[in-house]
């Protein structure tokens, strides 16, 4: 699997079902949401403006690879006063590609922590995408696989900034929308 092609398949809109465990709060969550991925030109203004403001010595448009941008809204049974309430948002993502199966992921808004992120990548042999993010107070490690062509799964485990402990653990299946 190389980073071009694990975009590539990505790319559409997305239902996902997710289930989550706060090891912390002792509490399970079930997320719905709907996830758009598209593709955007490695010449967009906003990549320029987020390889600028990035730590990574690599991170110029020479070696981005594949950038994206991510939008979602979820409906979260966490929300206590009212359980149809909706978080949305959206996320530019952009590869720098190392070597074939590995690299530098930017994000302008990480998952685990809401503030700009870099993050590791590689592939295993069986084209498992792995992620792995360290944030100011968590380190968040994340896989996601395609079980078919229309059908990934993604997981995710929460450790705390140390790598100690497990603050959190989560899985969600996503189905892509088909047009007719």
């Amino acid at each position: 699997m190389t980073i071009e092609r694990f975009v590539a398949q990505s790319l559409g809109q997305w239902r996902s079902m997710r289930s989550g465990h706060s090891l912390a709060f002792q509490q399970f969550e079930d997320v719905l949401s709907e996830i758009n991925i598209e593709s955007i030109n490695k010449n967009h203004r906003d990549i320029q403006g987020l390889l600028e403001s990035s730590n990574a010595a690599h991170a110029n448009t020479s070696n981005v690879v594949a950038p994206f941008k991510m939008q979602w809204s979820a409906e979260s049974d966490w929300e206590p006063d009212d359980p149809s309430q909706v978080s949305s948002g959206s996320c530019l993502i952009i590869p720098l590609q190392k070597d074939d199966s590995s690299g530098t992921l930017l994000r302008s808004v990480g998952y685990a922590e809401s503030e700009p992120a870099e993050s590791t990548y590689h592939f295993l042999d069986d084209g498992t995408f792995l992620l792995t993010t360290h944030y100011e107070q968590s380190i968040a490690e994340e896989r996601i696989w395609f079980a078919s062509e229309n059908v990934r799964c993604r997981s995710s485990v929460l450790k705390t900034s140390g790598g100690s402990g497990i603050l959190q653990t989560s899985f969600a299946s996503e189905v892509r929308r088909i047009s007719a």
